[in-house]
């Protein structure tokens, strides 16, 4: 009894002590996320954590067609960060989710290259002899490589290069095989061609009239219902800091009117 009383006191000490603000646990926010993120999302949290400093928050980034996969059987993610609208909305009508969809950015893509100079390259300048290997992401289950598809058909490239295509898991690993060069150049993500390893090569903006919008969304799963540190971030992420973050890796901020 005498140890439970020693126990409950230095408790209380504890709390009385304690800076305003800061809470003795949080919940852990688990988050999934698009490839496209990988940069900008990592600066926010870590921007969000200096006001939140006893917050843990775990990332998982891939592609946007898997993580919905893996929600729909039962992976642990509070919230979901997609590249496509068209993947929230399905986790929402099989009722996975527990918020609204909301959009968050709009995405673009890009030809990107380590090996050449790409500041003047159109997508017809890939039926070229000297482009051996095109990099895309997986278009099956990646938003950016079925944008990039839809362009290169738009453009009546897409079965002219088919055997020249290299597919990516997603966008990030996608943008690896280039800078690697395992692929002489490739679409990818404005975001990541705009990212700190990246960025020195340049890029080529592609036309976005020639594809679908990426239109970029995130939910708050049936996971992360209850949980006070996902709704908390969803808030954060209509912030200021975080739009000037989203910008300069070349998002585009939906319109709110």
């Amino acid at each position: 009894m005498l140890l439970f009383l020693r126990s409950a006191y230095i408790f209380l000490v504890v709390m009385l002590f304690m800076p305003v603000g800061q809470t003795v646990a949080s919940d852990k926010l688990t988050i999934a996320a698009a490839s496209d993120l990988r940069y900008a999302l990592t600066e926010i949290i870590a921007l969000y954590q200096q006001d939140s400093p006893g917050q843990i928050i775990e990332v998982v980034f891939g592609s946007s067609g898997k993580m919905t996969t893996q929600i729909m059987n039962g992976a642990p993610y509070d919230l979901f960060f997609s590249a496509d609208i068209a993947y929230p909305k399905k986790l929402q009508a099989a009722g996975f989710t527990s918020s609204d969809v909301a959009v968050y950015a709009l995405g673009r893509i890009v030809l990107w290259s380590r090996k050449r100079d790409v500041s003047t390259l159109k997508l017809e300048d890939l039926l070229d002899k000297s482009v051996d290997r095109i990099a895309i992401a997986n278009p099956a289950h990646a938003p950016y490589g079925a944008r990039a598809k839809e362009a290169l058909q738009t453009e009546g490239l897409w079965g002219a290069v088919q055997h020249k295509l290299v597919l990516g898991e997603n966008i990030a690993r996608t943008a690896q095989m280039i800078d690697s060069e395992a692929a002489d150049v490739g679409i990818i993500a404005l975001s990541l061609a705009r990212s700190p390893g990246l960025a020195r090569h340049g890029y080529a903006l592609i036309d976005h009239k020639l594809h679908q919008p990426l239109t970029q969304s995130y939910v708050v799963t049936q996971q992360g219902a209850n949980n006070k540190a996902a709704l908390a971030f969803t808030r954060y992420m209509e912030s200021e800091q975080v739009h000037a973050i989203m910008q300069q890796y070349g998002f585009s901020l939906p319109d709110k009117g």
